[in-house]
């Protein structure tokens, strides 16, 4: 088997985040990149199934030469190869329309990519893959169990989960739930060190279109101050008078 890991170079969540000319750029300055933690359940998974079944595992990122230590950290995991398409991930078309040629071209049965990431949450980038590829998709997923082409699929849906019994070529959207936060693997030194001799390939990206643009980013509104009542009927007064939520 043959399995594609879409990785995305996201901000880790401590980093502060700003906005440059006129609040229409993301101001990287600073902020500290890490795999995105929806692919690293994916990519994760995909090293189970190397480890118990023999299959092979790549990693494919749309980026420019800023995201490889990501891809470092993938490839010292223990992903055995990685493609690096060399573009601006300009929005979600965009990003799925490149990585859906690396598909093509390496003829993979698997493609597990998170199900959002988590900078601009837009949670479409599995699904047109998909489509493109005209292969069968499960979004949300939570658990994966493949034995020759047969896959067992569990997706988490609205109040439970749902069991879904599909087959080969497919793409998933994983999440939490693929493998638990317990089971991410923090690279070890032999990992690292074999990292630096694994291949990260640099293709150039096909013409594709740019099917949406960011006009404005805004911060959430600072939180006002906290008011500490004394008793419960100067609680009371507060909520109805002030908050007017009772």
């Amino acid at each position: 088997m043959k399995i594609l890991v879409c990785i995305s170079s996201v901000p880790d969540t401590t980093s502060k985040i700003n906005f440059t000319e006129d609040n229409t750029k993301f101001d990287t300055n600073g902020v500290q990149f890490v795999i995105n933690p929806n692919d690293e359940f994916g990519l994760t998974r995909a090293m189970w199934f190397k480890e118990k079944q023999g299959a092979t595992v790549h990693v494919a990122t749309v980026g420019g030469p800023a995201v490889e230590p990501t891809m470092r950290k993938a490839l010292a995991i223990g992903a055995d190869e990685g493609i690096r398409v060399n573009a601006e991930p300009v929005d979600g078309f965009f990003v799925a329309t490149q990585l859906a040629d690396v598909v093509k071209n390496g003829s993979y049965d698997l493609v597990i990519g998170g199900r959002e990431s988590i900078d601009y949450n837009g949670s479409m980038v599995p699904g047109i893959m998909a489509s493109l590829l005209d292969m069968n998709f499960v979004n949300t997923c939570i658990n994966l169990e493949v034995e020759g082409t047969n896959v067992k699929a569990v997706r988490e849906i609205d109040g439970g989960k749902e069991t879904l019994n599909t087959s080969l070529p497919l793409v998933i959207g994983g999440q939490k739930g693929l493998v638990e936060e317990s089971d991410l693997r923090i690279p070890n030194m032999r990992g690292i060190m074999m990292a630096r001799q694994k291949k990260l390939n640099v293709i150039e990206p096909i013409e594709a279109t740019k099917a949406t643009e960011d006009v404005k980013f805004e911060k959430p509104a600072p939180k006002g101050a906290v008011k500490l009542a004394d008793n419960v009927t100067e609680l009371i007064d507060l909520l109805h008078n002030e908050a007017k939520v009772i």
